[in-house]
């Protein structure tokens, strides 16, 4: 019988002028991104924390420090990619994840597929793996006046 673990990870980020726009490794043409350390996609953020925690690593802070130069603006895809690399060496495996993006916009709809296989490809697993879908608040909290976005993800691993 193999053992499974469950993950959750939760991440927000405020929107800043003149910064790009990258969700689930997507980039979006838009005037403001979100602000953070890397590219701030709150999407890839929170499948990492998902990921990290499931196999009892801590946390997208403790392994990627915000105060580590070299982070300044990386995708968050090659920190997803490292991340996973690491539960990989403790012996996990992807069984699936799914992700949520909180906020009134912008709408994924038409790239919701992009997204999947850019997090499918990072992790090196196959489509189906991961899924993303995204919510609104009906103009509820920060997300829903527009002043940032949120995601959470849940991940099952299996050793």
């Amino acid at each position: 019988m193999s053992e499974l673990r469950i993950g959750i990870g939760v991440d927000a980020h405020a929107f800043e002028p003149g910064v790009p726009l990258v969700l689930g490794g997507v980039p979006f043409e838009a005037p403001r991104g979100l602000a953070g350390h890397s590219d701030g996609d709150v999407i890839t953020h929170a499948l990492i924390d998902a990921l990290l925690g499931a196999a009892a690593l801590g946390d997208i802070g403790s392994m990627f420090s915000s105060d580590d130069p070299e982070l300044r603006g990386v995708s968050s895809l090659k920190l997803l990619r490292a991340a996973y690399a690491r539960v990989r060496g403790e012996r996990w495996e992807l069984v699936n994840a799914d992700c949520v993006l909180i906020g009134q916009e912008p709408r994924i709809a038409a790239v919701r597929a992009s997204m999947e296989e850019l997090l499918t490809a990072a992790l090196d697993v196959e489509i189906g793996r991961v899924t993303v879908r995204a919510t609104t608040t009906d103009g509820l909290g920060f997300a829903g006046r527009g002043e940032g976005l949120a995601a959470q993800a849940v991940a099952l691993l299996r050793r």
